[in-house]
């Protein structure tokens, strides 16, 4: 499973680290800190989704390879019950294990989002209120705390990187992150609800969303390699953004 890989890799880090909060099955949620701790910090979020599980692989090659210039907080599974119920028995399980998706749950016109809905399941269902998941409140309050200059999200799939919400965003990064990784740079709509929209709308930062590995591909990703062309995006992206 990979919480085992997580937790494995999170008790033999020397580094700087924590637990921010816990899933609604008890998991811990890990985060690791690389590079330099003063100054601005950045916070990068994977595996939101269950069926991204693969980005959490992504998460530890990134805090191996490290940063050159500036520092940030990884964390590298936010959803661990999620992506358990899709590695067990519903490989395309999105949710967490209450059945909703923790990306439709954070406190950005909550519930107006195309695809949204009340009903438990798989995807989308928005929760009862902003942050009424483990997942989402966990996040919340150590974004809070850190209080970062800028967020990114890795998610998968379709090799697209989104910055903007509510007409809001800083196309720089999103050039940046396209230069590292040879992604499109896209506006969506009708999505809302998600940590990036959270982040741009309510923090006033920039924050943006990159769409790991060929939409061709088939969920859930297994094999890292697929994602290859993000191994140096968080490396190039520090170095080079503010």
């Amino acid at each position: 499973m990979i919480y085992d890989e997580v937790k494995r890799f999170y008790e033999s880090y020397e580094g700087v680290k924590c637990v921010i909060g816990y899933s609604f099955n008890g998991k811990e949620i890990f985060a690791f800190h690389i590079g330099e701790r003063v100054g601005r910090q950045f916070i990068a979020v994977y595996a939101v989704h269950g069926r991204e599980w693969i980005t959490a692989r992504l998460a530890i090659k990134h805090i191996k390879k490290g940063i050159k210039r500036g520092g940030g907080w990884i964390i590298p599974l936010l959803n661990p019950d999620g992506a358990e119920i899709s590695q067990r028995n519903k490989p395309l399980w999105k949710a967490n294990a209450r059945g909703v998706d923790i990306n439709c749950n954070f406190d950005a016109d909550w519930g107006m989002g195309r695809m949204n809905t009340t009903r438990r399941g798989g995807e989308n269902c928005i929760g009862d209120y902003p942050f009424s998941e483990c997942e989402t409140a966990a996040i919340r309050n150590f974004t809070v705390r850190v209080r970062p200059f800028t967020t990114l999200s890795f998610h998968t799939k379709g090799e697209e990187i989104y910055y903007e919400y509510g007409g809001r965003g800083d196309i720089k990064g999103a050039e940046i992150l396209a230069f590292a990784t040879g992604y499109k740079i896209k506006k969506i709509y009708g999505s809302c609800g998600g940590y990036k929209d959270w982040c741009i709308q309510k923090l006033a930062i920039p924050a943006f969303t990159l769409e790991c590995g060929a939409d061709n591909l088939v969920h859930p990703i297994k094999k890292l390699s697929k994602l290859k062309k993000c191994y140096k995006a968080l490396r190039i992206f520090s170095e080079n953004y503010g």
